[in-house]
């Protein structure tokens, strides 16, 4: 092993300190809004909630976890994420496989086609046109369809098939084995590091896409709970956001509520990393090796 120099060791400790710094950078506006979500309501109102909470409290919290209009956001934000992160990364997988034969007949004219997508797109009121024409606004659909593959997704997992050995798939073949057994039973099990990335991507984005459904839902009862978010960070002040009676809500300050709600929507999507994460990091360099 070579002798690591005084340079080398000062460079080290500002990189550390500087991803450090960074790293608190991130954390300090959530730790900021859960400090808010468990204040007391006189600490919040006179302004004296910092980094670390004054007193201790979850009535704000169980207000707004127990509400029947945050519940039935919740469950239908859950469902998109749920249905549409598995039908995603099912349809992802399935488009990358084929792509990742170079000896496939029209290769590079389908890549043209697919990469052109990432580029250019018909534009909002064309889309809306067109969801409008196949009967899907207001329809929790519209949150799935339109963007169920991901180009850059399906790239990164073509890089990675393309990594396998060909023996492998070679060797199946001698076996016996037909293409769609190769794939669900050879090459899926052994690109689970990429497919779980992926599919931590997919679930990242329908948990927190905000714009799709301002645009296509404008039933109450279709709500995700982005646009129940957003509904109590315009208005904290109405009871009918919480589903609570004024009563209720007389003890609790506006921005005690919109803290509460922040926390009680971003806790579930970050529970999920923990599961995700010894194949996150090695999904993510193997399958961006080759491009």
């Amino acid at each position: 092993m070579t002798k690591r120099t005084k340079g080398d060791l000062l460079l080290d400790t500002g990189v550390y300190l500087f991803l450090i710094a960074l790293g608190l950078m991130m954390l300090l506006p959530l730790a900021s809004v859960f400090s808010k979500s468990v204040s007391e309501e006189w600490a919040i109102t006179s302004g004296k909630v910092g980094i670390l909470p004054v007193g201790f409290q979850l009535d704000t919290l169980m207000q707004v976890i127990s509400s029947s209009l945050f519940i039935r956001a919740f469950c239908i934000s859950v469902g998109v994420t749920a249905i549409g992160t598995l039908i995603s990364i099912l349809m992802t997988a399935l488009t990358a496989y084929p792509l990742s034969k170079r000896k496939l007949p029209g290769i590079s004219f389908i890549m043209v086609l697919f990469i052109f997508t990432m580029l250019f797109s018909g534009g909002l009121i064309p889309n809306y046109l067109l969801m409008r024409q196949l009967h899907l606004i207001n329809n929790l659909w519209v949150l799935i369809l339109p963007g169920m593959i991901s180009v850059f997704n399906m790239l990164v997992i073509k890089s990675y098939y393309e990594s396998l050995p060909e023996a492998l798939e070679e060797s199946a073949r001698i076996d016996g084995a037909k293409t769609y057994t190769i794939l669900f039973r050879i090459i899926l099990p052994l690109s689970m590091p990429v497919i779980a990335t992926i599919a931590l991507f997919y679930a990242v984005g329908y948990w927190n896409d905000y714009f799709g459904p301002m645009i296509y839902i404008n039933e109450t009862a279709l709500k995700t709970l982005q646009l129940y978010l957003q509904d109590v960070v315009m208005d904290a002040n109405s009871a009918n956001l919480t589903n609570k009676s004024v009563d209720d809500l007389m003890n609790m300050s506006p921005e005690g509520i919109r803290a509460a709600t922040v926390v009680a929507s971003t806790v579930p999507i970050l529970l999920v990393y923990p599961f995700m994460q010894k194949y996150f990091i090695k999904g993510v360099l193997i399958g961006s090796v080759k491009g």
